[in-house]
């Protein structure tokens, strides 16, 4: 039996895919009642506390949002779990919390791997998240069919901790292309190009990234945390990253409020500075219908 626990936006969908994709028999866990039902109204199992989960599952995935969630919860399966049993850890966490949680699990012969996922709500929804790994192979190939319910696929990165150090990269990645997005839509809209426009044609050029096609769903949630990872990584590594410095103050003022009003709006904002189209006689583009 597989255990969820956490199904939050994430859980939830995640554990609808191993019951109705994969097959599985699930029993889930949350401390929210109403989720919990809706875990069982997908046809999941339910828990009544962690004891009860530790007893019943043999690989547990944990959807978490905090260390403090994530530590407790494995306090807990080391208390009433078995020697042999698997914990799947899908949060973001950071290397030395990897660290921590696996010196947590090994007296009682716990497994774990690292699982984060990309591609965020909407992938756990539709069933196409990438689950990045760490962690002894054998572990990753035990739970692989289970992550493969919800995933498009699971790449085993490395060893324990290699799975979060590859969604840091990847997070990385994806703010700094929202940073470069807006940056370039702003000149667009500056000289009297509509923003959207704009963006549709550079989805066809080199310049096109993810995050520019799925633009419209970053919810700008979670970005100080993933800058964080990132310049915690480069301090503890001695790397000079000055990009990587810049970013994590720009993208700390932008909202997705502000990528809305960007693209869709007459003008928006950037760091405190209205942007608008000029007027022709101060440099921008005869104004015309939309060209398509």
């Amino acid at each position: 039996m597989i255990g969820i626990i956490g199904v939050g936006d994430m859980g939830l969908a995640m554990c609808g895919h191993m019951v109705a994709r994969g097959g599985f028999d699930v029993i889930a866990y949350d401390i929210d009642p109403d989720r919990l039902a809706a875990a069982a109204a997908g046809g999941a199992a339910t828990a009544s506390g962690l004891p009860e989960i530790a007893q019943k599952a043999d690989i547990f995935i944990a959807c978490l949002r905090t260390d403090d969630q994530m530590e407790a919860v494995a306090e807990e399966l080391v208390t009433h779990g078995k020697p042999g049993q698997l914990i799947v850890v899908t949060g973001t966490h950071s290397l030395e919390f990897m660290q921590r949680l696996a010196g947590i699990v090994k007296p009682k012969d716990i497994r774990l791997i690292d699982a984060p996922v990309v591609f965020g709500a909407q992938g756990a929804r539709d069933g196409n998240l990438l689950s990045l790994c760490g962690g002894d192979a054998a572990e990753v190939e035990r739970a692989r069919q289970v992550m493969m319910s919800y995933s498009r696929g699971v790449e085993h990165v490395g060893p324990l901790g290699a799975g979060q150090l590859a969604k840091t990269c990847n997070n990385l990645l994806h703010w700094i292309h929202c940073v470069a997005n807006f940056e370039a839509l702003a000149i667009a809209k500056r000289y009297g190009v509509d923003a959207q426009r704009m963006r549709e044609v550079l989805l066809k050029c080199p310049g096109d990234n993810g995050t520019l096609r799925r633009w419209d769903s970053t919810r700008f949630t979670w970005q100080e945390k993933d800058m964080d990872f990132a310049i915690d990584l480069a301090q503890n590594g001695g790397l000079v990253l000055p990009l990587t410095g810049q970013v994590d103050q720009l993208i700390k003022t932008m909202t997705a409020a502000d990528v809305s009003a960007l693209l869709y709006e007459s003008e928006c904002n950037y760091l405190g500075r209205r942007v608008a189209p000029l007027s022709q006689a101060d440099g921008g583009l005869e104004t015309t219908a939309t060209a398509r």
